[in-house]
C-alpha cells in the first residue's frame, strides 16, 4: 500500500484518474539537510507578484487545436516557473476545453479538477466531465481543465522507471523487524532521490499555492471576470486556496469531498486511516449478507479478522497472479483500498478476494494497478510522482524517522485495526524529500468571497465527513451540503437530491438551504 494521502474522485477512482492534499507557501532560497542526509532544496517563495509583473502571462493568446474526441480543444498556456521571479523562466501548462453547447446565455468557463494531487484534470474532462456533466450545465459553461504544474501533460514530475515502480509498490509497508524497516526507508529515500535526479528543477515549484495562481492566469486569459470551479477531493483544497488568495474573484465554487486545511499532515493521515476503516466496515456489513462473501457471513468483526489473517498470509507467502509479479501484502492492501472509493467496486472486490484466498491474486493486482495508474505494458502515469511532490511541499512531514512512526503506531491501529499500521508507515515518505516544505496547516476563511458550496459524504473513506464540516465552518461564505452514504465525493454519483442542489447553484448561484442533507 502507498496511501500518500492520495484522494481521487469516485467517478474515476478505479477506472482512470487520481487525486490528493496541501498547504500554502513562503520562504527564501536556501538548503538544509533532510532525514536522508542529502542536501534539501528550499523552495523559493510564492509571494504575490503585481499585475504588471504578470502582464506578459495574463495577456497571452492561446492557440486552440482540435484534440481527443467530439468537440474538445487543447492549448498550451505559459506561467512563471517561480512566482517570486515572474520575469525568469516559464513553465508550459496543458489546457483543454469543450465550448458551451447552448441554448441559453453562456455563464462563463467552468474549471474542473479531480484531485490527487497528481490527477489529470484534462483526463477527467475528456473521460467524464466534458460530456458527462449535466446537459444544462454544459449548455451554459465552457467546460475547462488544466493539468496542474508537474502533472500529466504539464511538465510532469518523473521519478522512477516502470520496473523500479513495480519494485517500489511491492515493498512491505508493515515492517516486522529492523531489516524490513530499513528496506522501507531505503525505498522512500530511493524514490525521493529519483525525483530529485529527474525533476529537480520543477520540484520546488509544484505547490498548491502556485497551482492556484496558475488558475487565476487561466481565468484572465479566458476572459472571465470570476472563477467558476468544481473541485473534488484534493481539488477542494486547490479551490479553497484560490479563494484565500483571490476572494474577490470567486464565482461559483463547488468543493466536493472536502479537505480540511487547518490540520497537520499527521492528523490528516490518521483521520484518513479512520475514514478507510469506516468504509471497510460498510463494505464488510454488505459482504457478510452475501452468501458468497469471502470474509464469512457472520459479522463485521469476523470479516475484519479474516482480512487481517489474509494480509498476514500473503505477507508470509505471496500468491501467484499469472504474471511475473506476485501478490504480497502491500499490493493486496492497495487493491482493497482501491475498491473503498466507490461501492460500485464492492462486487469486484468480493470476487478478487475470493480468488486471492484460493491462490489467484490477479484480481487484487488489477485493482492495485488501477490505483497506481499502471498500464498493461508496465508503464505508470506520473500520478504517484506528482502526488508526493505536491504533498511534501505543501505540508511538513508527519514523521521525521522510523522511531516516530513506531511511537504513533498504536493511535493509527486504534483508528483502523485493518489498515492502521500500513497507513502509519506510508506516512513516513516525506521525511526523506529533497525539497523543504513551504506550506503549513492553517484555517482558510476567504473573507469577501461569493457563496461557496462545500459537499461532504458521511462515510467517505478518503476525505472524512468531519473535514467537510470543518472547511464549511472556516470559509466565511460557505454552505455545507451533506450526502448520507458511502463512497468518495457525491456529485454525479446517483443522488438526484445532491445533483439538483449543485446544478441549481452552478446555474443561478443559489446555494441550498443550510443544513440540507441528501441520501
Amino acid at each position: 500500500m502507498d496511501s500518500r494521502r492520495l484522494l481521487r474522485t469516485s467517478a474515476i477512482a478505479v477506472a482512470t484518474a487520481g487525486l490528493l492534499i496541501s498547504g500554502c507557501s513562503s520562504g527564501s532560497s536556501s538548503t538544509s539537510a533532510n532525514a536522508s542526509g542529502h542536501a534539501a532544496i528550499k523552495a523559493g517563495p510564492a509571494d504575490a507578484p503585481s499585475a504588471e509583473d504578470l502582464a506578459a502571462y495574463t495577456t497571452q493568446k492561446l492557440t486552440w487545436r482540435a484534440c481527443g474526441v467530439a468537440t474538445f480543444e487543447c492549448a498550451t498556456m505559459k506561467a512563471p516557473l517561480d512566482y517570486a521571479k515572474p520575469a525568469g523562466a516559464s513553465i508550459k501548462l496543458a489546457v483543454a476545453r469543450v465550448k458551451a453547447t447552448g441554448p441559453g446565455n453562456r455563464i462563463g468557463s467552468l474549471m474542473v479538477n479531480p484531485g490527487g494531487p497528481g490527477g489529470s484534470a484534462i483526463g477527467y474532462l475528456q473521460s467524464y466531465a466534458g460530456l458527462g456533466y449535466p446537459a444544462p450545465v454544459r449548455a451554459q459553461y465552457d467546460m475547462v481543465a488544466m493539468d496542474p504544474r508537474g502533472v500529466a501533460r504539464s511538465e510532469p514530475v518523473e521519478c522512477l522507471t516502470g520496473p523500479q515502480m513495480d519494485a517500489y509498490t511491492e515493498v512491505d509497508q508493515t515492517p516486522d523487524d529492523a531489516a524490513e524497516q530499513a528496506a522501507l526507508t531505503k525505498a522512500f529515500k530511493d524514490f525521493a532521490h529519483g525525483c530529485q535526479t529527474k525533476s529537480g528543477t520543477i520540484l520546488p515549484h509544484v505547490s498548491t499555492v502556485e497551482a492556484a495562481r496558475d488558475m487565476d492566469i487561466l481565468r484572465q486569459v479566458l476572459g472571465d471576470q470570476k472563477l467558476h470551479y468544481v473541485g473534488a477531493s484534493y481539488g477542494t483544497f486547490l479551490g479553497a486556496t484560490y479563494a484565500e488568495l483571490y476572494p474577490a474573484r470567486v464565482g461559483r465554487l463547488v468543493l466536493d469531498g472536502a479537505m480540511d486545511p487547518s490540520i497537520s499532515s499527521l492528523e490528516m493521515n490518521r483521520d484518513q486511516t479512520a475514514g478507510f476503516e469506516t468504509a471497510f466496515k460498510s463494505f464488510a456489513a454488505d459482504c457478510v449478507k452475501q452468501k458468497e462473501c469471502p470474509l464469512g457471513t457472520e459479522s463485521v468483526e469476523d470479516a475484519s479478522d479474516r482480512l487481517r489473517t489474509f494480509f498476514k498470509s500473503v505477507d508470509a507467502k505471496p500468491v501467484p497472479t499469472g504474471q511475473s509479479r506476485q501478490l504480497g501484502e502491500a499490493l493486496a492492501t492497495t487493491g482493497v483500498i482501491a475498491a473503498m472509493y466507490d461501492q460500485a467496486a464492492w462486487p469486484e472486490l468480493r470476487t478478487a478476494l475470493a480468488h486471492a484466498m484460493n491462490h489467484d491474486g490477479a484480481g487484487l493486482l488489477a485493482l492495485a494497478d488501477s490505483y497506481y495508474e499502471r498500464d498493461a505494458k508496465g508503464k505508470y502515469a506520473n500520478l504517484m510522482f506528482a502526488n508526493a511532490a505536491v504533498n511534501c511541499l505543501d505540508l511538513p512531514p508527519s514523521f521525521a524517522g522510523p522511531a516516530e512512526v513506531t511511537a504513533s503506531l498504536r493511535s493509527f491501529e486504534q483508528a483502523s485495526p485493518v489498515f492502521g499500521a500500513g497507513f502509519a508507515w506510508s506516512s513516513l515518505n516525506c521525511a526523506y524529500w529533497p525539497v523543504k516544505a513551504t506550506g503549513s496547516a492553517h484555517r482558510i476563511e476567504a473573507k469577501g468571497a461569493a457563496p461557496i458550496l462545500v459537499v461532504g459524504t458521511t462515510r467517505d473513506p478518503a476525505t472524512p465527513y468531519k473535514w467537510a464540516e470543518s472547511l464549511a465552518g472556516q470559509l466565511s461564505s460557505a454552505t455545507l451540503l451533506t450526502y448520507e452514504g458511502d463512497g468518495h465525493t457525491a456529485y454525479g454519483r446517483g443522488s438526484d437530491c445532491i445533483d439538483t442542489a449543485i446544478n441549481t447553484y452552478l446555474l443561478d448561484g443559489t446555494p441550498p438551504a443550510k443544513g440540507k442533507r441528501c441520501s
